[in-house]
């Protein structure tokens, strides 16, 4: 019984602190911390960028990338388009080919979003390189505001922010998703004020080119592994949410699930790649960072949502008190996210169950995501999710 109560209590503790704890204990931090302004670089000395987009597939949206990415708000000149569509079979690589401003490669074999960048790298000669995803949507000032802070010669990569968009009727996917990245956002801006950012997202993030590494050939989530390699090297990775890409959710949870299993995939195998990460001896802020902000919600939180299921009814049963409150709150909250699941199924909108309910699927794929990886069941050349349209 005393294994039982300790453990507990434990996994309460990681827990909480996976969740909410570490960003307390971050905004606190942060109080201590003289801030230094950086104004980055005066008009005439912004260097030149490369924005390299990875495209498979994207006839519904490329037309709409591409005018969006002409459209960045940078001097002219110093802004260069690199879109490469391998192995993509329907009309990408032709509605790429009307525009002559932009450098476009495309080779007939799929081989995936990494070895794609990986073979126009060596091609790109700028200082900066911003990878941006096909399905998304730059504002105007993203260019300008991500390339801020690389006036500082100890910056290595800037992430961007990803925002979901939603509208008024989107389901639990869009609600769940929206909510939980907004609350990721302000922690990894508070990441980045305190020491570094723990990974950049896809959708918007870009690279200084010299601090750029080649990330083995069958990573699945190369922007998660990239910037931490470079965090590893020595750098660090700001955060800019100022820059923002703008993404609609999944078309139904479904898709998001199967987006969450991949990526929950990916999480594992970059752990595992990177667990010289978890001495915080060599490592310093930078394992501590990576360890309260990723490690334990990727391992202990899910293993202790199971725990704390299976412990808490034993000892409400044996001890009572605050062990049968605990029970009854489990109870009800899952309950609550099992009535998200049954409103979702009959298209009844109430996002107040949708929170509740995209919490325990995303713990539930995180399993999932584990059984794949130990299987060897991911590849690189993984489906994309279907996601809404803007309209």
């Amino acid at each position: 019984m005393n294994f039982l109560v300790i453990s507990f209590w434990i996994f309460l503790f990681l827990l909480f602190y996976s969740y909410l704890g570490y960003g307390i204990l971050l905004r606190g931090l942060l109080a201590l911390k003289k801030r230094k302004e950086n104004r980055g670089f005066a008009e005439e000395d912004l260097p030149e960028v490369t924005l390299l987009i990875a495209a498979y597939n994207e006839e519904d949206f490329i037309q709409q990338k591409i005018e969006n990415s002409l459209d960045l708000d940078y001097p002219k000149g110093k802004l260069h388009w690199v879109f490469v569509t391998d192995g993509s079979n329907d009309n990408s690589p032709e509605v790429v080919g009307r525009y002559p401003q932009i450098r476009h490669y495309h080779q007939p074999e799929r081989r995936g979003k990494l070895a794609a960048v990986h073979r126009v790298m060596p091609l790109i000669d700028t200082p900066i390189v911003v990878f941006s995803d096909a399905n998304t949507l730059l504002n105007k000032q993203a260019i300008r505001n991500l390339v801020k802070p690389y006036a500082d010669p100890q910056i290595g990569a800037v992430a961007g922010e990803k925002r979901v968009h939603m509208a008024e009727q989107d389901n639990a996917s869009a609600a769940g998703e929206g909510l939980y990245w907004k609350y990721e956002s302000k922690l990894k801006q508070w990441d980045g004020e305190w020491y570094s950012v723990v990974g950049a997202a896809g959708e918007l993030f870009s690279v200084r080119r010299d601090a750029f590494r080649e990330v083995p050939p069958d990573s699945l989530i190369e922007d998660f592994y990239l910037t931490m390699s470079i965090a590893q090297d020595g750098y660090r990775v700001a955060y800019v949410p100022e820059a923002y890409a703008v993404e609609t959710a999944s078309m139904t949870v479904k898709e998001e699930i199967k987006r969450k299993i991949r990526i929950s995939a990916g999480a594992f195998q970059a752990m595992w790649r990177l667990r010289d990460l978890l001495n915080p001896i060599k490592y310093g802020k930078l394992s501590f960072q990576y360890i309260s902000h990723r490690v334990l919600r990727w391992t202990l939180a899910p293993l202790g949502l199971g725990w704390l299921l299976i412990a808490a009814p034993i000892l409400a049963w044996q001890l009572g008190g605050i062990y049968s409150l605990m029970a009854i709150g489990q109870i009800a909250f899952y309950l609550l996210a099992g009535l998200g699941w049954w409103m979702e199924s009959r298209e009844i909108r109430l996002k107040a169950l949708f929170v509740p309910y995209y919490f325990v699927m995303m713990n539930v794929c995180i399993w999932l995501g584990w059984r794949r990886y130990r299987r060897g069941e991911q590849k690189v050349t993984w489906a994309k999710a279907q996601r809404k349209s803007y309209a």
